[in-house]
């Protein structure tokens, strides 16, 4: 993969973001306005878009909530397994299955907690009559730790029809770069919770499921539109967050290199190559702790064909990346005026950019042609 430089040094320098009235905004490319679809969720942390128009959205303390005809409705949506709200736990990535609208599944990632500690889950169910039915565990990443941090828990189904499931390194880096731990890396598994032949690990001593390695904490996963690739975005520590293409056996680096540094300003190595993994395709630092990603496919915007959204929770803002093949080419922010940490970007089925903000009131907001 190519290396690109730190953002700051890009040759297209970032644009940075004009309000130009209390809801409409612009970008280098036009102008554009935020619509406040929902409000009053707790900390929001993924939307899901069904085929009769009703929104799901999961809440991290461990809600499902439906959103209907614009109105957030007061009665979650039962059956949710139980969630252990702590730290950065909780109630995490919602997915639909491709054909949804025929056998109703989803599957939701979330943390849980027993007595040897707490871990990534992720289950499948039936939504039918605002109810999750035939509830199971199809995906437990092992082992267990004390920790709270770094779930990461986003979810994808590439066009091989399997289910890929990001787990962060817990915290606990050294677990990143060990096959035989399920922590830092992306899993692939059947919609059924197997272990499909071809993995990647699947023939050596160690976790069966394991697609990827060296992953920190992947809080962003999308599929391009036109090569059905998928990509992801991972935190890193004190610098170096990272985009990526996930690709079976790669190993991503963390923490043998990376372009970060402790948070108390030592260095985490001196390396960031080596023989065997994988550079980032772009990475910032300083950090702006990205979370949620989608590329975009409407048609209000044409100058963002094909552009990559990321939003971003420390830097408060949405980025918009411009793209040849897998080369970044450009980089611009929006939304730095909001003062709204961002948590998911999503591609709705309406063409239009969906957000949602990370908050004790957190919003449910879409990107629409400024009027």
């Amino acid at each position: 993969m190519r290396q690109l430089r730190i953002a700051t040094t890009l040759a297209l320098a970032i644009m940075p973001l004009t309000m130009v009235s209390a809801d409409t905004y612009t970008s280098s490319q036009g102008n554009f306005r935020l619509e406040t679809v929902a409000s009053g969720l707790e900390y929001p942390w993924a939307i899901a878009f069904l085929p009769n128009g009703d929104r799901l959205v999961t809440e991290r303390a461990g809600r499902l909530r439906v959103i209907r005809d614009g109105k957030l409705l007061d009665e979650p949506v039962s059956g949710v397994p139980d969630v252990a709200a702590r730290g950065q736990g909780g109630l995490l990535d919602l997915l639909l299955h491709p054909d949804f609208e025929t056998n109703r599944l989803l599957f939701l990632s979330y943390a849980h907690r027993n007595a040897e500690g707490m871990t990534t889950r992720v289950a499948r169910a039936e939504y039918r009559d605002g109810a999750l039915h035939d509830l199971r565990v199809i995906f437990e990443a092992e082992p267990r730790s004390g920790t709270s941090r770094h779930f990461a828990g986003r979810l994808a189904i590439p066009a091989d029809g399997y289910l890929y499931v990001a787990v962060g390194d817990r915290g606990e880096r050294d677990r990143a770069q060990d096959i035989g731990d399920d922590a830092g890396g992306v899993h692939r598994i059947t919609i059924d919770g197997e272990t499909p032949e071809g993995n990647p690990f699947h023939d050596e001593d160690g976790s069966k499921t394991l697609f990827t390695l060296g992953n920190r904490n992947i809080q962003g996963m999308a599929l391009h539109p036109e090569t059905g690739e998928l990509w992801s975005h991972e935190h890193g520590p004190r610098g170096g967050d990272e985009v990526n293409v996930i690709e079976a056996g790669t190993n991503y680096g963390w923490p043998v290199i990376t372009y970060g540094i402790n948070y108390n300003g030592t260095p985490i190595t001196d390396q960031t190559h080596k023989e065997g993994m994988a550079q980032p395709l772009h990475y910032w630092d300083p950090s702006i702790a990205p979370s949620g990603m989608a590329f975009y496919t409407g048609d209000d915007f044409p100058q963002w064909q094909g552009d990559l959204f990321v939003g971003a929770l420390k830097m408060q803002k949405l980025v918009r990346l411009e793209l040849d093949g897998r080369e970044i080419t450009g980089e611009e922010d929006l939304l730095t005026d909001l003062g709204e940490r961002i948590r998911a970007v999503s591609m709705g089925p309406d063409g239009h950019l969906w957000l949602l903000t990370d908050d004790s009131d957190g919003k449910v907001l879409r990107v629409m042609p400024a009027k």
